[in-house]
């Protein structure tokens, strides 16, 4: 059954909710309990989701390992969420700005004022993929709260027709809404405090969804060591001290040593990890992650080298 242009109250996102039909009648304590209560939802919601997390993350995973993007697509709140997770990759993991990208309806314009209308246009999602030019390697999440967005649909069935790996994150049960998609993740948060305003629960289980699955794909691309971060783009005084921290405890290097050790890393701190572990100069650890990384802890196994176990000082201060 199609929804778009009709009524839409049926759907879990946009239901009231029995436990707030007197929100604007409580007490401001009582208003923040009852927010505090509902938003231990969105947890369950996406732990309930996690079979089809884990196979989008591996799917995505080898889409990107084959030199293919991940794409974000969406309109209103779920777009500048897939706005956000593409931002903040390349900090985090030294991914190229291309890798991971978010595609919002109204463009960068409607991160920071409301463009709603243009989520009505299905084939504005299509013609935003095509002009960055997306293509049969690449991976898309299409995501929409309540399922319907035709914006996002059409970007989603455009992806299906070419070829490309399309997944599917929306908030409401897949026999209300089904959505064009190899793989369907389904977040139900179930309605909202602030009847169908889905920047609450629906919001917060999707920014959780992305982050797993953003940081799963990255883990499974290599740029994780242990729980360390060994693609941090060093950048800053915080991140700087980041890395030499990260140097320390998984390599036993001090901060005076770490700083020369990146410098000739060129500010990769998986390098200067390479270095320090097989005393490698860094012409000859680039090509030994070349041959048989990217991931840290393979180049180390072919290399027949190892870090020396965690520092004390790699432990929390008590």
């Amino acid at each position: 059954m199609s929804t778009a242009g009709g009524d839409r109250g049926h759907l879990l996102t946009e239901r009231p909710n029995p436990a707030s039909e007197n929100l604007d009648q409580l007490p401001t304590a009582s208003l923040v309990d009852l927010f505090c209560a509902n938003d231990l939802l969105p947890q369950q919601a996406v732990a309930a989701a996690a079979p089809a997390l884990a196979a989008a993350i591996d799917a995505i995973a080898a889409r990107l390992a084959r030199r293919g993007r991940l794409f974000y697509l969406g309109a209103g709140t779920s777009g500048r969420l897939g706005v956000l997770d593409a931002a903040e990759c390349p900090p985090t993991f030294c991914s190229p700005p291309e890798l991971v990208q978010g595609v919002l309806a109204g463009g960068a314009a409607a991160l920071l004022r409301s463009s709603e209308g243009l989520e009505d246009l299905r084939e504005a999602g299509r013609d935003d993929l095509v002009q960055r030019g997306f293509g049969p390697d690449d991976a898309l999440v299409g995501i929409a709260a309540g399922g319907t967005t035709p914006y996002v649909l059409g970007g989603l069935a455009h992806g299906q027709a070419i070829g490309a790996l399309t997944v599917a994150m929306a908030c409401v049960p897949a026999d209300q809404v089904p959505m064009p998609c190899d793989i369907d993740i389904r977040l139900l948060t179930g309605p909202e405090l602030l009847t169908g305003s889905t920047r609450l629960k629906a919001g917060t289980a999707t920014k959780m969804a992305l982050n797993i699955l953003s940081t799963g794909v990255m883990v499974r691309l290599g740029k994780v060591f242990g729980n360390r971060m060994v693609d941090v783009a060093v950048t800053n005084s915080k991140l700087e001290d980041r890395a030499l921290r990260i140097l320390r405890d998984l390599a036993g290097v001090p901060r005076e040593q770490g700083l020369g050790l990146l410098a000739q890393a060129g500010g990769s701190v998986r390098l200067a990890l390479l270095m320090a572990a097989s005393g490698l100069e860094a012409g000859a650890a680039r090509s030994a992650l070349e041959r048989h990384g990217p991931g840290l802890r393979q180049c180390l196994e072919a290399l027949g080298v190892s870090l020396p176990p965690s520092s004390p000082s790699s432990s929390p201060p008590s």
